[in-house]
């Protein structure tokens, strides 16, 4: 699922990481506490907050990307309050979750790279670290 944005391609690496330990503590018999999940929330936040940074530096309008960003992180958090009252099931939360990603890569990340690309041709993001 790479965009060529080495930058953000190392967060999406970085998000999918998170999501499969999840997944894994939570099927194993590892305990999973909600501060995991508040930190993988707040990880997707740190990594729309790049994508967002990236566009300010090349001139490509964001305002669309970042609504749909906004909808987003407060449906995966609605989700997770769910979870929280135990409305919702730790397993579904992290099925949505991954969906989720996956679809937002394919279908909003993807052209959002080719418009940073078109702006500045040749643009690479610069490597970042993987913690906020």
């Amino acid at each position: 699922m790479l965009i060529d944005l080495p930058e953000i391609d190392a967060q999406h690496e970085e998000i999918f990481r998170r999501i499969e330990s999840l997944k894994a503590a939570c099927f194993g018999s590892q305990s999973v506490s909600f501060e995991d999940f508040d930190s993988l929330l707040a990880y997707l936040e740190y990594h729309f907050a790049s994508e967002e940074r990236l566009a300010r530096e090349v001139g490509v309008d964001f305002r669309e990307h970042a609504t749909v960003h906004r909808n987003n992180l407060y449906a995966l958090r609605r989700a997770f309050d769910e979870v929280r009252c135990g409305a919702r099931d730790v397993h579904s939360f992290l099925r949505y979750a991954e969906y989720w990603f996956e679809r937002h890569i394919s279908e909003e990340d993807k052209p959002f790279a080719r418009g940073i690309r078109h702006h500045r041709p040749g643009f690479v993001s610069a490597p970042s670290s993987l913690s906020p």
